[in-house]
């Protein structure tokens, strides 16, 4: 094991969660990844090692709707890294529904995936961040954290809800050396980003820009913080 700081990225194999993943680990970042697919984290894996290998790679899926995978995730996590120095909660759901159309079950499962993992998370993680005095936690919300949008509802309200957690443990934290930032991109090129209706996909932004801003603002450790960053795209 090398002294490498650690991160841990959900989500990781979607469009930004591979290029956040390339970009820390090219920052000689060691990684926890975690997503859905076992297959593609390990293809992901296989990819980062081959030309990064000075660093750690570890990986565990998972389903974020349950909470015994939520568990086993982090606990896994913490067995190989026994910090995990920056957190990034980048697993998102995006349902595209009329209000009408929407079930309780479509509800519950957006705020697990959007809000309870990064609280979970968050909530874990954050103790080892205290021993050390040193974290960072990027809770990438969206620009529907400021915004709503018809046939999104219950995701504009999950992304609300992540924003209001995001400010509330920026100021609880802090006394620990523990920095909390909210990142809301507008759409993103990703295939998230190709379920936006009526918009043009060739205006949207490119995910490798996003990761390399976040690498770059969680890395300040003096009196700056780009504590709550809104993204949006030049041309609309």
């Amino acid at each position: 094991m090398n002294n490498n700081k650690n991160c841990f990225i959900s989500g990781a194999t979607g469009g930004l969660g591979q290029c956040l993943a390339k970009e820390f680990a090219k920052k000689k970042y060691n990684l926890f990844l975690t997503s859905t697919s076992e297959s593609s984290l390990k293809k992901l894996k296989k990819e980062l090692i081959s030309t990064h290998k000075n660093i750690d790679i570890f990986y565990e899926a998972g389903n974020f709707t349950s909470l015994t995978d939520l568990k086993r995730i982090t606990n896994n996590a913490i067995k190989k890294f026994k910090i995990l120095h920056i957190l990034i909660n980048n697993a998102g759901t995006f349902p595209v529904q009329d209000l009408k159309d929407t079930s309780l079950q479509d509800f519950q499962e957006c705020f697990d995936v959007n809000v309870r993992a990064p609280f979970y998370f968050s909530k874990i993680f954050s103790e080892g961040m205290k021993d050390v005095k040193w974290g960072r936690i990027v809770n990438i919300a969206s620009s529907s954290a400021y915004e709503g949008y018809k046939k999104t509802s219950i995701y504009c309200a999950s992304k609300h809800a992540l924003l209001g957690f995001t400010r509330s443990i920026l100021h609880e934290l802090k006394e620990y050396n523990i920095r909390s930032y909210s990142i809301s991109p507008g759409s993103i090129q990703t295939k998230m980003g190709k379920k936006v209706p009526n918009q043009n996909y060739d205006t949207f932004i490119d995910p490798k820009e996003i990761s390399k801003f976040i690498s770059m603002i969680v890395s300040f450790d003096k009196q700056m913080i780009s504590e709550e960053v809104k993204i949006n795209r030049f041309n609309l």
